[in-house]
C-alpha cells in the first residue's frame, strides 16, 4: 500500500494530476483490493524497511483522496 500511496501522493500534488484525482484514487484502490493488498494497520513498519525512504504521510493522503473521491459519487 505504501508504494501505491505514494504514486496518488505525488500525482495529486501536481496541478494536471487534480483533473483526474478522484477517478485515479478510486481505480488504485480498487486494484489493490482486487489484488489482496491489506489496509493500512498504521503501525509504521513498512516505513521503517522501506528502501526509499517513503513515509506513512502518503496513506494519509491516498485515503483522503479516496474518501473524497467517493464522497463526491
Amino acid at each position: 500500500m505504501l508504494f501505491v500511496a505514494a504514486r496518488v501522493s505525488s500525482l495529486a500534488k501536481l496541478p494536471q494530476g487534480r483533473a483526474e484525482a478522484a477517478k485515479r484514487a478510486k481505480a488504485m484502490v480498487r486494484k489493490m483490493d482486487e489484488l489482496g493488498f491489506g489496509a493500512c494497520t498504521n503501525t509504521g513498519a513498512c516505513e521503517a524497511e522501506c528502501p526509499k525512504g517513503i513515509t506513512i504521510s502518503h496513506i494519509a493522503r491516498l485515503n483522503r483522496e479516496f474518501l473524497y473521491a467517493k464522497h463526491n459519487d
